[in-house]
């Protein structure tokens, strides 16, 4: 796992305010979520805290995205995590309207384990051909021309990819997708991927830990497990031609984007110049009508405010664990999904003032 259960327990006490103690499980309603680990750190620090001043527990399984929406679709949670969205509205077929609300901004990071922990850069055509298996081995030349003085050794390159359907492969693979013909022609993006070359694992824990074990090993993963593990990650050549590594304040400025003028939503292959070029949207995807399954207009009220939460007043968390906050224009837009909620047919969201802070 990228953090040991206990210690990001003691991190999550360390920055929790007093005061505000649960109330007993008993009295407390229940909400359940499943999907991306892309944001489960984020998600867990701020389901902590919700907790500690509501009464509502929220329980969280990273799954991948994929597993998290089909959970959703036989209505077995409340919410799912996404990071693949389309245009609002998505439907599910027999179930009804699926609105996506954006939740922070993250990156992939390309970690590798190579013998020196060298800073290396790399260029798109260089990613895509180590990810078809072309480029074998950490001494090709063509790693070598944008490393200089970097020597490599000749060891072996082991490419680690997911093996579940995974929202962080969707947000790497719609990157390669658009900065490659080739591996557009050939593997293209999908959630799923058929591999060429390399070892597959579960999650972006699954990803971290088996690059972190295999020497001359590469892989994806969110920047908090790349962190989290203290592994070490590659700059990016832009579309602007600079090399930049994943930050907050390069994955914010991939996300300053008009929503309006997006056709879905993606931020892969940023034409910011200073921005990072695998950057993401992650969304909680859930019911626009919640009456179904016999659930309670509180419950409603319960998870809608969960949402607006999430979209306000934890933005402010995101960087303690290097996600990118919300630009305001997405969060005015989470605000108009939000009021597309109902129960029986009645709005469940009362838009406040107060959030247009």
């Amino acid at each position: 796992m990228a953090f040991s259960r206990l210690l990001f327990l003691i991190f999550l006490i360390s920055i929790l305010p007093a005061g505000n103690s649960v109330l007993p499980a008993s009295a407390a309603s229940e909400l359940k979520g499943a999907g991306a680990t892309f944001p489960q750190p984020f998600y867990e620090m701020l389901f902590t805290m919700y907790h500690r001043g509501h009464a509502v527990k929220v329980i969280y399984e990273g799954v991948g995205s994929g597993e998290g929406l089909r959970l959703l679709a036989t209505r077995t949670v409340d919410f799912a995590g996404t990071d693949k969205t389309k245009r609002q509205e998505t439907t599910d077929a027999g179930s009804g309207a699926i609105l996506n609300v954006p939740t922070c901004v993250g990156a992939v990071a390309v970690v590798y384990n190579v013998p020196g922990n060298p800073k290396l850069r790399f260029t798109p055509d260089v990613i895509a051909d180590i990810f078809l298996g072309r480029i074998k081995r950490w001494s090709d030349p063509r790693i070598a021309a944008v490393n200089r003085p970097a020597g490599l050794p000749d060891i072996p390159i082991t490419v680690v990819y997911r093996v579940d359907a995974s929202g962080t492969t969707f947000i790497f693979s719609d990157y390669l997708s658009k900065t490659s013909g080739e591996w557009n022609d050939i593997i293209g993006r999908g959630t799923s991927l058929k591999w060429p070359a390399g070892q597959g694992a579960r999650g972006n824990p699954g990803v971290a830990g088996l690059v972190g074990q295999i020497p001359g090993s590469i892989g994806y993963v969110e920047l908090v497990y790349a962190i989290g593990n203290k592994m070490t990650f590659g700059a990016l050549r832009n579309r602007s031609g600079r090399f930049v590594m994943p930050t907050v304040k390069s994955v914010t400025a991939a996300a300053s984007i008009d929503l309006a003028s997006s056709a879905d939503y993606s931020l892969t292959d940023t034409a910011v110049p200073n921005g990072y070029p695998i950057s993401g949207f992650t969304w909680i995807a859930l019911y626009r009508e919640q009456n179904y399954g016999g659930r309670t207009r509180e419950k409603a009220e319960d998870l809608v405010r969960l949402l607006s939460y999430i979209v306000h007043e934890g933005q402010k968390h995101a960087p303690s664990l290097h996600y990118a906050p919300l630009p305001k224009n997405v969060r005015r837009n989470a605000d108009t999904l939000l009021g597309k909620i109902t129960h029986g047919g009645v709005p469940v969201y009362r838009y406040r003032e107060a959030t247009k802070k």
